[in-house]
């Protein structure tokens, strides 16, 4: 078997307040890199936001909750609002490889682009989770918002997001550690 049909989706620790996850996306490189970096193509999986690339640079993410799915969808949880926005700001930059930003106020995101063969390995690393209720939702959060990128990038109809997020959700509570 290749080592795509050999991987686990589901994200590690690295330590207890940092978490990687991967995917395999159909590359081009300069194309994945344009669903991390365009704001149309980042809100089809992830959130809308113009940013400049540029170290230093100040940026704002917006998350439409009710627009994370194709066709019919399980509602949001209560506890999720319609649109959610988050002042951030890029760390470090070097296209198509690298992108770096501050999440929030208190965390950092990483992605990681390597060409394999026709295939692009997109590496997520996010540090500084505060404590483990919060690591839950981002592990959660990063796998369904992950999968519908690679539904995105293949052509495909993206999953229920909310029923996807859940159930991960759970799945992440019984594997990381307590």
């Amino acid at each position: 078997m290749n080592d795509m049909s050999m991987r686990d989706d589901y994200g590690t620790l690295e330590d207890p307040t940092t978490l990687m996850i991967r995917r395999i996306l159909p590359g081009p490189i300069s194309r994945v890199w344009s669903y991390l970096t365009d704001s149309e193509l980042r809100s089809q999986w992830l959130a809308s936001g113009e940013m400049e690339l540029e170290n230093g640079a100040d940026f704002e993410l917006t998350w439409r909750n009710d627009n994370l799915v194709d066709g019919p969808a399980t509602p949001r949880p209560e506890d999720f609002g319609a649109e959610h926005s988050m002042k951030s700001r890029i760390v470090a930059v070097d296209p198509p490889n690298t992108l770096v930003f501050t999440w929030g106020d208190n965390g950092e995101v990483a992605f990681a682009l390597v060409e394999k063969g026709e295939n692009v390995l997109l590496t997520i690393t996010h540090r500084r989770v505060a404590n483990r209720a919060m690591l839950l939702m981002v592990s959660a959060g990063w796998h369904a918002h992950l999968d519908a990128l690679v539904a995105v990038t293949n052509g495909k109809a993206r999953p229920d997001f909310w029923a996807h997020w859940a159930s991960l959700k759970d799945d992440y509570d019984k594997r990381l550690p307590a």
